[in-house]
């Protein structure tokens, strides 16, 4: 049944999911605020039941871990070692064990918060070890393993030191993060009733930043050398060793991040690479122990640490989210949000100041909750904005958040004592594994990003490229036109010229003359004249019109001549547009072919025919006589002469073929075959319309 019940709420939830967007159209406003509000909260119990789920989880690791980390039936490597749980206790500062001195029995871990409250200095811890420790036959050395002591300890057996961490007065060396294994040389050891002491030396609660650096001694351990070392090496790389490499891999991750960033241009990248790089220098105190500062200096440094981490973690969640370019709240509250997150920086150390470097943790403690607060307010506003636009990495973020707002919620209850989290830390390197998920995320978007970057680039070239090249074109058709309106203006000027001087004084010669030859040859040069005029003005022509000038121009030459000209027209009216370059060719052509037919054929018909061809968008003019033909021994000649090969050279000119048949006593017919320039059949009494003017104009 809560199977059931659990899919039954699951497909709901997934119901008012995929709706809650939709009801923008909706005719009723109060049930679309109805559904957002249950997304709200459906969302809000998810979050906190999957962060107390995470936060419980993450207890049970740590727990399992420290449980392995002892020794037990259930950790063969340490079958062999013995935890000595009591000691008795000594607060004295002296260099040895101070003999007769007051002092009380503790079971270990000693806290000094709770059992030593405000104490600083040294303390002893004396350990009587009456059963035998040395191997009868000596193959086998013995050591000691302290888990935890901070800030350092030094060790002693039967009065002789054996061990010393490091700086042991002030400012003490910090090896709160470490493990000591030490060697107990045989030389040293009794058969019986040795005597172990421990002196650690700390700081208070009050005077640090943390919880895990205030005075201590975890539980120390006897056993053999080989076991102790495995028991150490073990604590090592889970307590120091991996946050170290965690740590140098956040580093590099976070300026690979911040050039990205300042390639780019990309806010959350630059915030992000700030939150790892920092978070990454804040991982060095698990190996800076020897740090010749004083411990307020110390701990106020790392205490402002927090600040701009808290600052540029919640900038991140904003402007991953996308609040700067799609604000789902006004401007003027994220100008404040940001001016408070970089205000808090100079009021987290000016707090501590305030409060004095004896209440270091009592001041941070009261930030503590703000940051939490600000991060989970950064983390609700991520998921409310990526839910409202269906963001793809909503899941993932939700479970890399919730595992942050676990792990806040277990530091925060181990700084408040709420819990008890010794030995095997596993905040420290969670936190560094959930950054470098999120790196991963950032870098699979990146490159996502690039790649379309770099597909909009080529397509953007390939566009560049066509627009170049129809500029290249439109340039050359313009310089083309340019040039033709150049020519056609000269043109012009030249057919005026022609018509108006030379075309007048030909006239008057005409008119003037009394020799007939002489006026003859002057009206044949005022036609030629015209007809260049004609040619040079470039005024199209309808191909009917012309058929027509040439039918009146022939039936005329050749009647003068005393030839009977027959002339054949199609039966269609032909609307074709003629370009003036192809009348006066054509024109030239059936003169040259006149000419010839009155100067030489000796022909008394001539029969001439007009046929268009639309099918092969051409048209035929065929000139037939009855003359005597061309002469034998001009056969092979026919192109030698002067006006064959110029009416074949005009043919070639306009794309045409002028093709002459003859033979003695058959006559003469000449084929001219042009091609029409407009395909299309007009109906009669149809005008020219400009676009066949402007075609005739662009042949």
């Amino acid at each position: 049944m809560s199977y059931r019940g659990w899919q039954s709420w699951a497909r709901r939830f997934r119901q008012e999911w995929s709706t809650a967007e939709e009801g923008g159209s909706e005719p009723a406003p109060d049930r679309s605020g109805g559904v957002s509000r249950r997304l709200f909260w459906m969302a809000l119990f998810m979050g906190l039941l999957l962060a107390g789920s995470v936060g419980w989880g993450l207890l049970l690791l740590n727990r399992e871990a420290v449980r392995l980390s002892h020794p037990g039936a259930g950790n063969p490597a340490g079958a062999g070692v013995v935890t000595l749980g009591q000691a008795w206790v000594v607060a004295s500062d002296t260099p040895r064990f101070p003999e007769g001195a007051g002092g009380r029995t503790l079971s270990l871990p000693d806290e000094w918060a709770i059992n030593h409250p405000g104490y600083q200095g040294g303390i002893w811890y004396r350990f009587q070890l009456d059963a035998p420790i040395r191997d009868v036959g000596g193959d086998g050395l013995r050591a000691i393993y302290i888990e935890r002591a901070c800030s350092n300890v030094e060790v002693r057996l039967n009065g002789e030191v054996l061990y010393r961490g490091g700086r042991m007065s002030e400012p003490y060396a910090r090896h709160c993060y470490r493990s000591h294994v030490v060697t107990l040389p045989v030389g040293l050891l009794k058969a019986q009733g040795n005597v172990l002491d421990l002196k650690v030396v700390g700081y208070p609660l009050e005077q640090v930043a943390a919880r895990q650096r205030a005075g201590g001694l975890a539980s120390v351990r006897l056993g053999a050398l080989a076991d102790i070392r495995e028991l150490h090496a073990e604590q090592e790389f889970w307590t120091s060793t991996l946050g170290g490499v965690l740590g140098g891999v956040l580093a590099v991750m976070g300026l690979f991040a911040l050039g990205l960033a300042w390639i780019r241009r990309l806010d959350y990248l630059a915030y992000f690479g700030l939150l790892t790089t920092g978070w990454a220098l804040a991982t060095a105190r698990f190996w800076l122990t020897e740090l010749d500062a004083p411990n307020a200096t110390v701990e106020v440094l790392i205490a402002m640490m927090f600040a701009p981490l808290v600052g540029c973690s919640v900038q991140f969640v904003l402007c991953y989210a996308g609040a700067r370019l799609q604000p789902m709240i006004s401007a003027v509250w994220m100008w404040r949000v940001r001016a408070w997150l970089w205000v808090q920086c100079a009021l987290v150390p000016l707090t501590l100041v305030w409060l004095g470097f004896d209440r270091i943790f009592e001041g941070v403690g009261l930030w503590y909750p703000v940051f939490a607060i600000e991060i989970c307010a950064g983390i609700g506003y991520f998921l409310w904005a990526a839910g409202k636009k269906r963001r793809p990495e909503f899941w993932l973020m939700s479970v890399i958040m919730g595992v942050v707002v676990a792990v806040l919620g277990i530091e925060l209850s181990y700084q408040a004592g709420w819990i008890k989290l010794w030995g095997v830390h596993v905040t420290h390197f969670v936190m560094p594994l959930l950054y470098a998920a999120v790196a991963i995320r950032l870098m699979q978007v990146y490159a996502k990003a690039l790649q379309a970057a770099q597909g909009a680039k080529a397509k953007l070239e390939q566009r560049v490229k066509e627009v170049t090249a129809e500029m290249e074109r439109n340039f050359n058709q313009i310089a083309e036109l340019r040039a033709e309106q150049v020519a056609e203006k000269e043109r012009k000027r030249i057919a005026s010229d022609l018509h108006d001087d030379l075309g007048a004084k030909l006239l008057t010669i005409v008119h003037t003359s009394n020799n007939d030859r002489i006026s003859t040859l002057a009206r044949e040069a005022l036609e030629e004249m015209r007809l260049s005029v004609r040619g040079l003005t470039g005024r199209p022509m309808v191909l009917s019109d012309a058929l027509a000038d040439w039918r009146a121009e022939v039936v005329a030459r050749l009647g003068q001549a005393g030839i009977e000209c027959e002339w054949r027209n199609p039966h269609d009216i032909i609307e074709e547009p003629l370009s003036s370059r192809t009348y006066v060719q054509t024109t030239r052509i059936l003169r040259e072919a006149v000419s010839n037919v009155i100067k030489h054929s000796g022909a008394s018909h001539v029969v001439v025919s007009a046929e268009v061809h639309l099918d092969l968008h051409d048209f035929v003019l065929v000139i037939q006589d009855n003359g005597k033909g061309i002469a034998l021994e001009l056969d092979d000649r026919t192109d030698r002469g002067h006006g064959m090969t110029s009416m074949k050279h005009r043919a070639k000119q306009l794309s045409g073929q002028c093709l002459v048949e003859s033979g003695p006593g058959f006559g003469t017919l000449i084929r001219l075959t042009l091609p029409l320039e407009v395909a299309t059949m007009q109906q009669p009494g149809q005008a020219l319309t400009p676009h066949m003017v402007d075609h005739v104009r662009s042949h």
